[in-house]
């Protein structure tokens, strides 16, 4: 059986067993794909996997000279408002989560305030230490508009297109702007295609979309979050380190992109509580 039916279908079995919600599995080993699926095939929000095309449009922006990530904000934003300490933040801060800036989530977060990136980079920063925040991606989005325009109109020739997602959409806040860590819909294969781009280094179907080192970001340079649980003691751009020698994007409610070794193993689903173990099977799965 070749590998990638292989993996799929014991995955599946396990996802039979435990009863865990998942909609679809995507497996890639090499030029092989298996998929499964438990409901029909739409589109899904694929919540904090989002956040990894943002990473790949700095990545592009990077790779075309129109901004670097180890800029100030302020010299991006000129004379917006700052908090303490915060102009020295960059848009790898903001990537990574290293901002220092507290905005915990909520369901309003982007009616609770006029202008949420105004009041994210308003408020005082606790250094370049680890602070997770929705708000801090969505920041980075604003930042990197002012040099590339809008988000989603930059990143369709660019990344959408290429991958067969031109017609994808995302969903924006009241003031216009891309919600960048949310609010992209995608199905099991297409979120499986974001992956696919990653594990290549940028490339798909001979093209180069993003440099090698764009594509490396979401994987490299870990920070210590501080976490002690499994999985969440290391965070890139987008990526979190583990479980065990994989790494992955997970978004809420079981949205999976699992890297380990030359699998990549996609899980769309509706069970915040399970995904862990999920994507902890698939790791192990992929290289027993």
């Amino acid at each position: 059986m070749p590998r990638a039916a292989d993996l799929r279908d014991r995955l599946a079995a396990e996802i039979d067993r435990t009863g865990f919600g998942a909609h679809g599995i995507h497996v890639r080993i090499g030029d092989e794909a298996a998929e499964r699926r438990w409901t029909p095939d739409v589109r899904e929000e694929i919540h904090s996997v989002a956040k990894a095309v943002c990473v790949l449009a700095a990545g592009i922006a990077v790779d075309e000279g129109a901004v670097s990530l180890d800029e100030p904000v302020r010299d991006i934003l000129g004379d917006a408002p700052l908090g303490p300490g915060v102009e020295r933040v960059t848009l790898r801060n903001l990537l990574s989560m290293t901002s220092g800036i507290d905005l915990p989530w909520s369901s309003t977060m982007m009616t609770d305030w006029p202008d949420l990136a105004a009041e994210f980079l308003s408020r005082p920063t606790r250094g370049r230490v680890f602070q997770y925040s929705n708000a801090s991606t969505y920041t980075a989005m604003h930042v990197l508009a002012r040099r590339v325009g809008d988000i989603e109109e930059y990143i369709r020739p660019r990344l959408l297109d290429p991958l067969g997602l031109g017609d994808v959409t995302w969903a924006r806040c009241p003031n216009g702007r891309v919600l960048a860590g949310e609010g992209l819909a995608l199905r099991t294969e297409e979120m499986a295609r974001l992956g696919h781009l990653v594990r290549d280094g940028g490339v798909v179907d001979g093209r180069r979309l993003v440099s090698a080192a764009g594509a490396a970001a979401l994987h490299s340079g870990w920070v210590d979050t501080g976490s002690t649980g499994e999985g969440y003691r290391r965070y890139a751009m987008a990526g979190w380190d583990g479980p065990g020698d994989a790494w992955r994007l997970h978004g809420a409610h079981g949205q999976l992109v699992v890297f380990a070794s030359d699998a990549v193993v996609t899980v769309t689903a509706d069970d915040h509580a399970g995904a862990d173990a999920v994507a902890a099977f698939a790791a192990r799965a992929a290289v027993a």
